[in-house]
């Protein structure tokens, strides 16, 4: 599976680490930046993954700032993101299972390693249910296609 990663400086420390940690696993990983704890801006990063899950060049995202709400915020501005912002194993499951997240947003001032590293690894690890949640997934996108002005 390839999948694009991303953080501002604040989450730079954590993304570094989720980096390798999926490189460990066998997952082949780019690195949309940021590549150092120089101030920079959420929604570059943001944008730069999600359009590059939305194109389907990658089959998921990751995106890290300081809280995570910021760079998800950026991310859902890409049509075909459903960027979810977890900070919890259940909700790393049931945004998978129900909602076919393809973008996964962390607060790195939120989360500690540990934790971080098991929401990746379950949200990774769940497939979408599909069925009645199929439904509720395909209204999201009709929302998203009204609004998307081209």
């Amino acid at each position: 599976m390839k999948i694009a990663i991303g953080s501002d400086h604040g989450g730079y420390s954590l993304k570094e680490i989720i980096k390798s940690h999926l490189e460990e696993k066998g997952f082949e990983v780019e690195d949309f930046g940021t590549y150092s704890e120089e101030s920079t801006d959420y929604p570059d990063f943001g944008q730069a993954v999600g359009e590059a899950v939305a194109s389907g060049k990658f089959e998921k995202g990751i995106v890290i700032c300081g809280t995570g709400i910021g760079i998800s915020i950026a991310a859902n501005k890409v049509p075909g993101v459903r960027c979810a912002l977890v900070g919890d194993c259940f909700s790393a499951r049931a945004t998978r299972e129900h909602n076919d997240s393809n973008v996964l947003a962390l607060g790195a001032r939120v989360l500690g390693v540990g934790l971080a590293l098991d929401i990746v690894d379950i949200w990774l690890g769940t497939e979408f249910e599909g069925g009645r949640h199929s439904k509720r997934v395909d209204k999201i996108t009709q929302i998203e296609s009204k609004y998307n002005i081209k």
